[in-house]
């Protein structure tokens, strides 16, 4: 990786938070959204206004603890799509949670087909009753994906696999269409990007977070990794909305159950959604993990080396690398920039310099 690279922005959010960052940084929440709607087709905008509005209504029926500072938000920005932003948790990934000396560490990639979210990240330093956090983040988003509390714990989300009704792969749209109307009609629970969040706010250590992950309902099936500071605090979370199954061992993730499960498919990327086999979905989720799990080089020496085929795909925006015991966090960002995979656009080489380099 270049060490020329802009830094990743390190805002210290403690007063105010997201919906603070969100009216310092407007220009950067704009450019953002506009460049994850290039993603759609042109006749598809009309109708973001709308979305924008289902999301509002589910997320004020849902068990969201920050319905206020999403509305701060939205206000404050003046454009449609904020709502529709928080109310979507989904971001493809791959997680590998392992220990080295004894400390558990955990580094993650993060997909999606937006272009921006590399090159807008920053890592915001949050605080809640349980202690200060570190979410890496964008403006005018309010859950957390990937963070980190020193000497607390650390942990990410991967979007679970999808619940099929039928095997065939001309029928994954209905299924994703019918997914999305029962999360729109059950609308009692949490979203799990915000129960994270919820958990890094107010969780005083690792038991306390694996509880709650574990047990809190959530709207969507979701995929946890969570390490905390001693040897043997390390687990996946497999979620949906009001189950749970916790393995220690075989710590890694991507977007499947290990092992699979009946009429759950693994996710796949955007290009591989009609024309992929049932099989073909598992296939490309386990080898994302097992390549992640099976990587011999370095993994926290600051290298991201480990960012490559197949963990690195053409959706590929985000590559982390936490130890709370340290206090560590390292972070790059990815853009496709017209190359065939992406690259590096941005980087954190350490959370504590760039804290102590930070403007009181």
């Amino acid at each position: 990786m270049k060490t020329s690279l802009p830094v990743i922005p390190v805002v210290d959010l403690r007063e105010g938070g997201p919906a603070r960052h969100a009216r310092e940084s407007r220009a950067e929440a704009r450019a953002l959204r506009d460049a994850c709607l290039g993603f759609f087709p042109r006749a598809t905008l009309p109708f973001i206004p709308a979305l924008d509005w289902a999301a509002r209504r589910w997320l004020s029926h849902s068990r969201s603890p920050y319905l206020a500072e999403i509305a701060s938000i939205a206000a404050a920005l003046e454009f449609s799509g904020v709502w529709l932003l928080n109310a979507s948790y989904q971001w493809g990934c791959t997680s590998y949670a392992f220990e080295r000396d004894d400390e558990p560490w955990l580094v993650r990639s993060l997909d999606w087909p937006f272009s921006g979210l590399g090159r807008h990240v920053v890592v915001a330093q949050l605080c809640g009753s349980a202690g200060t956090y570190y979410s890496v983040t964008w403006p005018g988003y309010v859950g957390a994906l990937t963070a980190m509390a020193p000497q607390r714990f650390a942990a990410c989300v991967n979007q679970a696999p999808m619940w099929r009704r039928s095997l065939h792969r001309l029928l994954r749209g209905y299924d994703f269409a019918a997914n999305a109307l029962r999360t729109m009609v059950q609308s009692d629970r949490m979203p799990p990007d915000q129960l994270l969040r919820h958990v890094f706010e107010t969780c005083a250590d690792y038991a306390a977070a694996r509880r709650m992950l574990e047990t809190v309902p959530v709207a969507r099936a979701v995929i946890y990794t969570l390490i905390g500071c001693k040897p043997g605090e390390r687990c996946v979370i497999e979620r949906t909305e009001t189950g749970f199954l916790t393995r220690e061992h075989d710590t890694s993730a991507a977007n499947d159950w290990v092992p699979n499960r009946p009429h759950w498919e693994g996710r796949i990327g955007m290009r591989r959604f009609f024309s992929n086999s049932f099989a073909d979905a598992a296939a490309y989720s386990r080898r994302r993990r097992e390549a992640l799990a099976g990587w011999r080089g370095a993994l926290t020496d600051g290298a991201f080396e480990w960012v490559c085929e197949p963990v690195l795909n053409p959706y590929t925006r985000l590559a982390v690398v936490m130890n709370p015991a340290r206090g560590e966090l390292r972070a790059a960002g990815y853009e496709r920039n017209g190359a065939p995979l992406p690259e590096p656009v941005v980087r954190l080489a350490g959370l504590a310099r760039a804290v102590s380099a930070a403007p009181a």
